[in-house]
This record gives C-alpha cells, sequence and structure tokens, in this order.
C-alpha cells in the first residue's frame, strides 16, 4: 500500500514538473512569430489589452495564458506605447520585455536648408504615419535638420520639436556675434539670413554673401534679392519662370528692389550656417554680386565692374541657349 502511494505521489510530482515545465516553456520558448514584423502599442494601452492584439494577429496563440505567465514571469513596468518590432522565433518573455522597456521604432523626417515654411506645412502633413492637423509654421521659426518620430506621433509635437531647435539655437547663437553687425536683434538676424540662404547654395560663399548684404543694410541701400520678390508670389515655392518686370517694381513688404532695408519677415527657414554668417559676416567692401557660371557668384566693390560682370553673365546665358 505504501509502495502504491509513493508511486501516486511520484508520478504526479513528475507530472507536476512536467506541467510547470510546459508552463514555463510557453513563456521562455519561441513563440508564434514567423516572420520580423512591426507591433504598434497604441498610447494608453493595457498590457491586457496588447495581449489581445497580440493574440487577434497570431503573434500569441492565447491571451489569457500570456498574462497569465507575465503575471508569474514578467516584470512589473507598465507597457510603452510605441512601434516594436517583433523577431522571428522571439519568445513572450521578449516581447514583454520590449514593450516595458525595449526601444521604440523611429521614424525620420528631413527639412532641408531653405525650405519654406509651406513646404515644411506640406511635408509634414503628407507624412502618413504622423497624425493630426498644424498650421503652417511662422516663417523663419523652424530650424532646417533631420528629426525622428513614432509611428503615430501628433504632428504638432513634431513640429514644437523643430521650432523648439530653433529656438535653442538662436539663444545659443546670438552672444557669439561679432561686434558691428548689421543687425541688432535676433529676428531681423533671421530676416537676413534667410536672403543668404536662399541667394547661393555654396557653401564657401555664404559668409561673403552675408558680409555684401551687411553692408547694403547699414548703408540704407536696397538689397535687392531676387528671392524678396518671389517670396509674396509663391510664399517660397519655386516661381518656376523669369520674374516680371511688373514684379521687380511691384510694393510690398518683401520686395526689396522697391524699398531699403529688411523685407517685413523671413524669406524661408534659414539653416545654421547661414545664421552664423550674418552673426559673423566676411570683412569686404563688396555690395554687388552676379552669377559666374559655375553656381557661385562674383562679387565687385563698384557699379561699373559689377554691371561688366553682368554683360558677362547674359553672354554665357545667351551662349548656353538661356536668353
Amino acid at each position: 500500500m505504501a509502495r502504491g502511494l509513493r508511486r501516486i505521489v511520484g508520478v504526479l510530482i513528475l507530472l507536476g514538473l512536467l506541467a510547470a515545465g510546459w508552463f514555463a516553456y510557453g513563456w521562455y520558448g519561441a513563440a508564434e512569430v514567423e516572420q520580423d514584423v512591426n507591433f504598434v502599442v497604441p498610447s494608453g494601452s493595457s498590457l491586457t489589452s496588447v495581449a489581445g492584439e497580440l493574440e487577434a494577429k497570431g503573434h500569441i496563440a492565447s491571451a489569457s495564458a500570456f498574462l497569465l505567465r507575465a503575471k508569474i514571469f514578467g516584470g512589473g513596468d507598465p507597457v510603452q506605447a510605441g512601434e516594436f518590432e517583433l523577431k522571428a522565433g522571439m519568445s513572450q518573455s521578449d516581447m514583454l520585455t520590449a514593450f516595458q522597456t525595449g526601444d521604440v521604432i523611429r521614424r525620420f523626417v528631413t527639412i532641408p536648408e531653405g525650405m519654406p515654411s509651406i513646404l515644411v506645412y506640406e511635408k509634414l502633413m503628407a507624412e502618413p504615419l504622423l497624425t493630426g492637423e498644424i498650421p503652417v509654421p511662422v516663417e523663419g521659426s523652424v530650424l532646417p535638420d533631420t528629426y525622428d518620430f513614432e509611428r503615430g506621433e501628433d504632428r504638432a509635437k513634431v513640429l514644437a520639436r523643430m521650432q523648439a531647435a530653433m529656438q535653442n539655437f538662436l539663444a545659443e547663437a546670438w552672444p557669439k556675434r561679432v561686434p558691428g553687425i548689421a543687425v541688432d536683434n535676433v529676428r531681423d538676424a533671421v530676416i537676413l539670413a534667410s536672403i543668404v540662404e536662399k541667394e547661393t547654395g555654396v557653401p564657401s560663399e555664404r559668409r561673403m554673401v552675408a558680409g555684401l548684404y551687411s553692408n547694403r543694410v547699414k548703408k540704407g541701400m536696397f538689397l535687392q534679392a531676387d528671392p524678396t520678390i518671389i517670396y509674396p508670389i509663391t510664399q517660397g515655392k519655386p516661381l518656376g519662370r523669369r520674374i516680371r518686370k511688373s514684379e521687380i517694381a511691384a510694393i510690398n513688404d518683401y520686395n526689396t528692389y522697391s524699398m531699403p532695408g529688411l523685407p517685413k519677415g523671413p524669406i524661408t527657414n534659414p539653416g545654421r550656417e547661414s545664421i552664423e554668417a550674418v552673426l559673423n559676416p566676411a570683412k569686404t567692401d563688396a555690395l554687388y554680386m552676379v552669377a559666374d557660371g559655375t553656381g557661385g557668384h562674383e562679387f565687385n566693390t563698384d557699379l561699373g565692374a559689377h554691371e561688366a560682370a553682368v554683360e558677362r553673365w547674359r553672354a554665357l546665358r545667351r551662349q548656353r541657349g538661356e536668353m
């Protein structure tokens, strides 16, 4: 009798150990993820809702079993909101760890130097992984850079980071300005930098262009920057044609051909280097510049030399069939 009882107890213990092993294997062994796949945990999700979604998508066999095992084997940290990568063959234990402490997948959006705010708006609104509405940001308020975001993040939050980046950069850069620059406040520095940004695509020219326009500002001259003609017409988008004589003569708060000094606001979102160029411009007497046919510009200090350079540029354009 005692031997039989011991045998029954032994069998029960063995069955218990097998059951415990099976239960633990269900947590630490491979789950139902057959190939790498992204999984989104919405904001405000509970572990229960996450488990239900995992079962619905076929990544685990049972939500209730997942929750029971998580209660016994898992940590007590809440799940994070965001997008996660579930690797093929990963365990349910690894899933919970990823949701609680793992890295959220980050996406990226790039705002290039000189992108006007209307195009920043269109780019953010066209990003399908972002949510919510935004207004067109104030011109000159966005710092061109590459920004990360999460799937489902509010566009307003992404835009706020771009604008905070500009404010932080200006707060650092403005105190480092050299004495005697042409502007006496941060806003005017951004306005002038936006003109520099649009007037040259050659990084090595930025300080020289900034020096030239600084000279004109100090002398109270007309800046005669073509991009300031275009801005009120297209809000900074490419014009797609030559500027008309009527547009050169137009009187408004931006056209620097019809008024001296700076326009009333930025004409694009300038990058760091253009802002730094305005705060530390090249020391030059140049007042005039014209394209030189290589992508850069020829700079001159007197009108006669400038007019000769303009004629050379026109001759080159006629030779190329552009006029």
